[in-house]
């Protein structure tokens, strides 16, 4: 409902993290419980702007355009140009799960990033992160943990929002539910859990920057920092190659 920033920006206030890094997005914005999309000009700046009344920051290290077209991107260069030459904005990216549009992100000179949607189950993202790294492009992995589907969260329904979000995962992401399912052996493994087995591969990627993740109870949150520095077994990344190349 949009309160991430203003939430997060009292998480901040008074505290010194010359190291953190805040990524943001402008482009949709939340109003009246529903979720709006502008891509003007004018709603980037104003999106940005109040992104740093929100933060309480000076500058925001990553600002992403969320889910633009391949014409918005060229349309909005300058406008992304404008902040960063204002002081406003850092680095700039692209956030989109389109491939085509991700591609158009990379052979951009003035694009930094590139958010782009790669997890286990998601292996013919490999090349398209792989060019993005060699054009120098951050790259973030979202979706990292594969939508919790490698461990049937799509069958684990205890409340009414576990009914909706079935019912979105089976008709949106009836592909991801299926390949899974042939992924559940990731939870059954020793030392590792099945969320850290699934970020161990996104991060093992040379070109992936950062995993992105989202999770609302702290034993996940620890439960995937701990993921960092992890290395799967060479049994393990063996038997998930073997599924991945089973994929259709």
């Amino acid at each position: 409902l949009g309160e991430a920033e203003a939430r997060l920006g009292r998480a901040l206030s008074g505290r010194s993290a010359p190291d953190l890094v805040v990524a943001t997005k402008a482009g949709t914005f939340a109003h009246d419980g529903r979720v709006h999309r502008d891509m003007s000009a004018e709603a980037v700046v104003a999106s940005a702007e109040r992104s740093l009344r929100n933060l309480g920051l000076e500058r925001l290290p990553i600002l992403q355009l969320h889910g633009p077209s391949a014409e918005e991107i060229a349309r909005l260069l300058p406008t992304l140009q404008g902040l960063r030459s204002r002081g406003m904005v850092r680095a700039v990216g692209v956030n989109s799960f389109d491939p085509a549009v991700i591609e158009a992100a990379v052979g951009t000179p003035e694009i930094d990033l590139v958010m782009v949607d790669y997890n286990v189950l998601r292996p013919e993202r490999i090349a398209l992160v792989a060019r993005a790294a060699a054009a120098g492009k951050g790259v973030l992995a979202g979706m990292a943990l594969a939508m919790g589907h490698t461990g049937g969260q799509v069958a684990r329904i205890g409340s009414l929002r576990g009914i909706w979000y079935a019912a979105r995962a089976l008709r949106h992401h009836r592909g991801d539910v299926a390949r899974g399912a042939r992924m559940t052996f990731l939870h059954a493994q020793r030392g590792i859990t099945g969320a850290q087995a699934a970020l161990a591969w996104v991060l093992a990627d040379a070109g992936v920057s950062a995993a992105v993740v989202g999770t609302t109870r702290l034993p996940h949150l620890g439960e995937n920092l701990a993921a960092s520095g992890l290395s799967l077994a060479p049994e393990l990344a063996s038997q998930i190659a073997a599924e991945q190349a089973r994929f259709r």
